[in-house]
């Protein structure tokens, strides 16, 4: 890996996102707006969103972030940037921590924006402490970007990145929790549900949103969500092409 090379492809991005405002809508504005939406389908079931609430403001913002990214990455391909870019002393590597930086630090704002909505103006009652609900949403979206990243690698058309939604995320957001406790399931969909990282994202908020203590499964959701990322963009560089064939 080349820092500057890195920074550099981070920069690029980031310059593209700024001049791209509906872009920059979907990422920060549209999990806010689901948010409330949700706390007013609520309304006056304060209790019921309070349940619900903490999972999906990690859950939002990995959907978004998947999808963005999906699509920005396969557009590298479609138009021809990426073969381009990879002529020059650019390694895969490079590209996916350059654009890892630049979407991290959009889910840093993104995670500040819904956070601060949530536990704020909508009165998400949250027992464990504020930073740490923070980071959580932070690595839901890094984990929904890398995920993202990942998935380009085998779509040839925008088009069929979408598709990649249904059959990566939708399973994951059956299987996490959120609608069926994981100890209620049947033994294969709990042990389906043990390998998928969307599963320890819903879990870390419903520590958070249970207790005030940093217990050790709240350390070991944590660690499971940063390996995730991690190993994501590792096979995202393993099995990015250069174009689209």
């Amino acid at each position: 890996m080349n820092l500057r090379r890195t920074l550099a492809t981070a920069r690029r991005v980031l310059a593209q996102l700024r001049h791209d405002p509906r872009t920059l809508a979907m990422l920060l504005v549209v999990p806010c707006l689901l948010l409330t939406l949700l706390r007013y389908m609520f309304d006056g079931q304060s209790r019921v969103f309070d349940q619900v609430g903490g999972a999906l403001l990690g859950i939002f913002p990995l959907l978004v972030m998947f999808l963005v990214t999906s699509v920005a990455m396969l557009r590298e391909r479609t138009s021809g940037t990426l073969e381009r870019l990879l002529t020059m002393p650019l390694g895969k590597l490079d590209l996916l921590l350059g654009y890892a930086i630049a979407f991290g630090l959009v889910a840093l704002v993104q995670a500040a924006l819904a956070s601060a909505l949530t536990l704020g103006l909508l009165g998400l009652d949250i027992q464990g402490p504020t930073w740490l609900v923070f980071a959580v949403a932070v690595g839901d979206g890094l984990l929904g970007m890398a995920l993202g990243l990942l998935v380009s690698a085998f779509a040839e058309t925008e088009f069929q990145a979408v598709q990649f939604l249904p059959a990566v995320i939708l399973p994951q957001l059956l299987l996490c929790g959120l609608f069926v406790p994981r100890d209620a399931m049947a033994p294969v969909l709990r042990w389906v549900s043990d390998v998928l990282p969307l599963s320890y994202a819903v879990d870390a908020m419903d520590h958070l949103s249970t207790g005030p203590d940093v217990t050790g499964d709240l350390v070991r959701d944590l660690a499971v969500i940063g390996g995730c990322v991690l190993l994501a963009l590792t096979l995202g560089a393993a099995t990015l092409r250069r174009r689209t064939a």
